[in-house]
């Protein structure tokens, strides 16, 4: 694994750490702010209920200390009234009781310090009946309590609660209180809330124990879901993902889910199913783009070649039809006079010889000439529409006869329904002789030469003439059409092909050879249907 690919990998890992450890901290973070707002509006409202509860059972304790010492207070008998105060103070949960008259004085407490003191209207225990200029003598219970750290630090409750003026205290003979007094005094009693508190601590610390366990069980959960879900996936997908990058494109992922992991999943063998098709799409493009740009840059190399013989040819024609024509008339004369001195009986028998040779050569120099004339003439073709398998089967004919061709067998391949092309009989009849002599000489032991005629996408009359011949060797075959090359020693003029292909350059056609040595030689010559702006010719044949 290269550092690139290193480093990628192991980003994505932390990415996958990540993106666990950012859910579950979000997720845990947004819960316990809902167990938190949850616990706080339940720990109040059970907070609420017990001060009330504990405003009740305080306003019943005053109540009943008041209608316990209603009797011993209606006798005058204080003493008896303080003693039973004084026992209810020391009973669980009271803090301590106190007694406070009409002139805010306090004239008893279970603390003994706070007798005598006076208490101001404003101080608690007062203010929530006294906020007017009249007090409010029939103040709510809610509005009688009060809640308050005692001189020792502790929460407590107190409630006080008024003692009114009845009419067996002003009509009693022992009492001073006229009828308008509608109050005599205030019972003040404080209770302990240290067993409320403890309720309400017990209660919160559950909470917090139930809060921590669930933000435990959720992150647990959230944790193995999330690696069951995401994490698991997430690793199988960079793992194939490494894999597609490395060039593998058989790298698929396993789907078993139909969330969106599963949809991803799906997504990414879609995205590798897609890039291996076109990866073979692509390569099967190169390779025809290779075979078009190979068929195409040999087409270009024989056109090329093509035109570079055509210019040789046409500049060489030039240059040959001057010198055959300078060297053409003392050629003949030299064969008259050579003839004439060869049957003089004045000539010496033993110069006959020579003269022989002379004559032999000269006709061969004539023979010579005669060939460059033909080859520099260049004469027009005279098109006219001709049936292609009843040319090469009068040149078959004309050549059939020669020794040369008693061993060799001749088969026939033709397309019967050819149409007719637009040619020069004779010049064409010329090439096919030039091809089939070739081939017959290079099977002078015998073999077959093949010929077949078919059309080429409806555009072209084809002509393709195989033999088992001795072949063309690779560094000759591109040579074959060049002026005065050839491979016969002192056999011919080497103007054979040359004018052959000048004949079919004219037809506008195209003439290829092929061959192997010791295999044999393919010659294909191609005629176009039709020639360069004319009409249609009349398709069909009149072969026999």
């Amino acid at each position: 694994m290269g550092k690139k690919e290193l480093h990628l990998f192991r980003g994505a890992t932390d990415l996958r750490i990540s993106l666990i450890f950012k859910l579950t901290i979000a997720t845990c973070l947004i819960l316990f702010v809902f167990m938190l707002f949850f616990a706080y509006i339940n720990i109040t409202a059970i907070k609420t209920m017990l001060l009330e509860e504990a405003i009740s059972d305080a306003d019943k304790l005053s109540e009943t200390i008041i209608k316990t010492t209603h009797y011993e207070m209606m006798q005058d008998n204080r003493k008896r009234a303080y003693e039973m105060m004084h026992e209810v103070g020391t009973l669980q949960g009271v803090d301590h009781i106190r007694m406070i008259n009409k002139s805010g004085h306090i004239t008893f407490s279970t603390e003994m310090d706070e007798i005598g003191r006076y208490l101001d209207k404003k101080e608690a225990g007062c203010n929530m009946c006294h906020t007017d200029n009249e007090p409010n003598v029939h103040a709510s219970t809610m509005n009688r309590s009060r809640v308050f750290l005692n001189k020792r630090g502790k929460q407590v409750l107190g409630m006080a609660k008024a003692i009114y003026n009845e009419d067996g205290c002003y009509l009693s003979a022992c009492h001073s209180h006229s009828p308008e007094q509608r109050t005599l005094g205030v019972l003040d009693v404080i209770v302990s809330l240290d067993n409320m508190n403890m309720l309400i601590g017990n209660y919160r610390n559950k909470i917090v124990f139930l809060t921590v366990l669930l933000l435990i069980s959720v992150s647990l959960t959230i944790t193995f879901s999330t690696h069951r879900m995401v994490n698991r996936p997430l690793k199988s997908l960079l793992t194939q993902t490494k894999r597609l990058s490395q060039g593998d494109l058989d790298a698929l992922l396993q789907n078993k889910s139909s969330d969106e992991m599963g949809e991803l999943s799906d997504a990414f063998n879609q995205m590798t199913t897609s890039l291996k098709s076109a990866r073979m799409e692509a390569n099967e493009w190169g390779k025809n783009l290779e075979a078009t740009v190979s068929e195409r840059t040999r087409e270009i190399k024989q056109m090329q070649t093509q035109l570079i013989r055509s210019e040789k040819l046409v500049s060489l024609g030039r240059l040959v039809a001057g010198i055959t024509h300078e060297i053409n008339n003392p050629l003949t004369g030299i064969l008259m006079f050579a003839n004439l001195t060869s049957k003089s009986p004045k000539l010496d028998p033993a110069l006959k010889s020579d003269m022989d040779v002379i004559i032999n050569e000269t006709n061969r120099c004539a023979n010579i000439v005669k060939g460059l004339l033909d080859f520099s003439r260049e004469s027009i073709p005279q098109k006219k529409p001709a049936s292609l398998n009843n040319i090469i089967d009068a040149t078959l004919a004309l050549v059939g006869r020669q020794s040369s061709f008693h061993n060799i067998d001749i088969i026939r391949d033709y397309q019967q329904d050819l149409p007719l092309i637009p040619v020069d009989e004779n010049q064409l009849q010329q090439v096919f002789i030039n091809l089939l002599l070739n081939a017959g000489q290079s099977m002078l032991a015998g073999g077959s030469i093949q010929i077949k005629t078919y059309t080429d996408n409806e555009e072209h009359v084809c002509l393709k003439m195989v033999d088992t011949g001795a072949g063309i060797s690779e560094e000759d075959l591109g040579k074959i059409f060049d002026p005065f090359f050839t491979t016969k020693n002192d056999k011919g003029t080497g103007l054979g092909l040359s004018v052959s292909f000048g004949i079919i350059e004219r037809h506008d056609g195209k003439i290829e050879v092929q061959s192997k040595v010791n295999e044999g030689t393919t010659v294909t010559i191609k005629l176009p249907l039709f020639p360069q702006g004319s009409e249609t010719l009349a398709a069909g044949s009149d072969e026999k």
